[in-house]
C-alpha cells in the first residue's frame, strides 16, 4: 500500500504546480522544505546547463573562420564537460524526491542565459559569446553553493562547487583564445 510517503509526503504526479516542484516519498533526511527548495533551485540550474550545452553545440556545428578546427574542437570538448553536469543535477533532483525538468519547454522557459544568435559564425565572435555564457553560468553557480549550504544541503553545495571548479577551468580555456598579444 502506497497512502503517505515517507516523511509524511503524499505522493503527488510528475510535473511542478507553479513554482513550487512537486515532491515524491523518499527516506532521505533533509527537511521537505530544504529539499523543495534545493529541487527548485537544482531544476533552475539545470536549465541553465542544458542552455549552456546546447549553445556550445551551436558555437561547434557553425564556427567558421582560420582557426575553425581549434575552436570547433574546443567548443565540442567543453560541451562534452557540461553535458554530466545536467546529469548529476537532474540525478540529484530526483534523490532529494522532486522531478528533474529537463524538456526543451521548461529550458526556454527557465533559463537564465543570454540567447545565443543562431547567425554567429565569425570564430572571434563565438568565443567572446561563449565565454559570456561561461562566465554567467559560474556566477549562477556559484550563487547556487551559497543558496545550498544555507539551506543546510552540503552535498548539494559540494555538487556545484565541482561544477563551479570545471566551468572556471573551461571559462579559463576559452579566454585563452581571446587573449591578444601586447
Amino acid at each position: 500500500m502506497i497512502g503517505l510517503g515517507y516523511h509524511g509526503v503524499q505522493p503527488q504526479p510528475a510535473g511542478s504546480r507553479g513554482s513550487v516542484p512537486v515532491m515524491n516519498p523518499t527516506r532521505n533526511d533533509l527537511a521537505l522544505d530544504t529539499r523543495t527548495a534545493i529541487v527548485g533551485l537544482l531544476n533552475q540550474r539545470l536549465a541553465d546547463t542544458i542552455d549552456l550545452f546546447n549553445q556550445l553545440k551551436q558555437a561547434h556545428w557553425n564556427v567558421k573562420g582560420p582557426h575553425f578546427i581549434a575552436l570547433h574542437q574546443l567548443f565540442d570538448e567543453v560541451a562534452g564537460h557540461v553535458l554530466p553536469w545536467g546529469d548529476d543535477l537532474a540525478e540529484r533532483c530526483v534523490q532529494l524526491g522532486g522531478v528533474a525538468e529537463g524538456t526543451t519547454q521548461v529550458v526556454g522557459k527557465r533559463t537564465s542565459l543570454t540567447e545565443y544568435p543562431v547567425t554567429t559564425l565569425d570564430g572571434a565572435e563565438h568565443l567572446d559569446r561563449v565565454a559570456g555564457a561561461l562566465a554567467a553560468y559560474a556566477a549562477a553557480v556559484r550563487q547556487a553553493i551559497d543558496s545550498a549550504d544555507k539551506a543546510g544541503d552540503k552535498d548539494t553545495a559540494d555538487l556545484f562547487t565541482e561544477i563551479s571548479r570545471g566551468v572556471d577551468k573551461d571559462l579559463w580555456f576559452v579566454e585563452a583564445h581571446l587573449h591578444r598579444a601586447r
